[in-house]
């Protein structure tokens, strides 16, 4: 009898236990004081951006012409392809994943998955009126960048996103710009 009893116990921790596990790990925020854009119109930001910087991190580590492509999948659920150049490695890597809204499809916070049941923090923190630019943040000041419908940013919008950035907590001096060809 105190066998099953321990077992019992074991199997109901144990699922107690994986539930926290995947509420956590699909758990996404945003950096303190940063505020997703609203209203956000997901048809005009869907399609091709081209990385102007990032905070570096070892999926896009050595990665140049670095683009992120948007589109809807069948249940609704963004598609989110992307893909850069390893001039290490003389290779193209590419990193299919899928996002979701947090809550309201209006206010501009995503979580996006490519491994699975894991999710990070997808947060559009900033967007120029014709969906042209727009700086994208993660769950914490360790994810940062700044995208283009361009191969290049304007001096104007990147010094704004930048100041931004900083006064966020963001450590500017540690972005990665890669080249865009």
């Amino acid at each position: 009898m105190f066998k099953l009893q321990k077992w019992h116990f074991g199997l109901v921790m144990g699922i107690g236990a994986a539930a926290i596990a995947m509420n956590f790990v699909s758990c996404v925020s945003i950096p303190k004081g940063a505020r997703a854009v609203s209203p956000f119109q997901k048809d005009r930001y869907l399609g091709k951006w081209y990385e102007i910087a990032r905070m570096d991190f070892k999926f896009e580590k050595n990665l140049d012409n670095v683009t992120a492509n948007y589109s809807v999948n069948a249940d609704g659920t963004i598609r989110v392809d992307n893909q850069g150049y390893n001039y290490l490695t003389k290779e193209w890597k590419q990193s299919v994943g899928k996002a979701k809204f947090v809550s309201n499809p209006e206010i501009a916070r995503l979580k996006v998955s490519f491994f699975g049941p894991f999710y990070a923090g997808y947060n559009v923190i900033a967007i120029d009126p014709n969906y042209k630019y727009a700086m994208v943040v993660g769950n914490n000041l360790d994810y940062l960048w700044l995208l283009s419908r361009e191969k290049n940013l304007p001096e104007d919008i990147k010094t704004a996103y930048l100041k931004q950035a900083k006064d966020l907590g963001f450590d500017v001096g540690k972005l990665v710009w890669p080249k865009q060809e």
